[in-house]
């Protein structure tokens, strides 16, 4: 089953870069890439893909929207010591690769898993979270 088209990323990430509009646009080869690899993951595993592109993944028990994943993702927001670039007091590497900057496309896929839970994985192209590098 496929998301419903990529507004939750492009609505989190216009509301961060207010004082400029998102480059960020949905892809359809990298939804499709995306909805194939989920399609894989049926057994709710967390296992990233290898691919080339940025990729935040979510793995939950019962049933969540993709616009809760995105949420979820960009909570992880107060975490992210700007002045440092790195992650404090949590994870925060989905925040950034959602507000990675240099991203243009996104795409996204989703499954309801085996055991009833939900798989989610948003993919970005070029990726994000590049070591020395910081998201804005």
């Amino acid at each position: 089953m496929s998301m419903t088209p990529a507004s939750h990323c492009l609505t989190e990430r216009s509301k961060i870069f207010t004082f400029k509009p998102s480059n960020l646009v949905w892809d359809n080869k990298i939804a499709a890439f995306a909805q194939n690899y989920a399609n894989q993951r049926k057994d709710c595993k967390l296992i990233p893909s290898g691919s080339h592109y940025g990729e935040n993944l979510l793995v939950t028990a019962s049933f969540i929207s993709g616009t809760d994943a995105v949420k979820l993702w960009v909570a992880e927001g107060p975490h992210y010591n700007r002045y440092f670039n790195k992650c404090d007091g949590g994870d925060c590497s989905h925040y950034t690769q959602v507000m990675w900057e240099d991203s243009k496309r996104v795409g996204c896929g989703k499954v309801t898993c085996d055991n009833g839970g939900t798989f989610i994985t948003c993919n970005c192209d070029p990726p994000g979270n590049i070591p020395g590098q910081t998201p804005f």
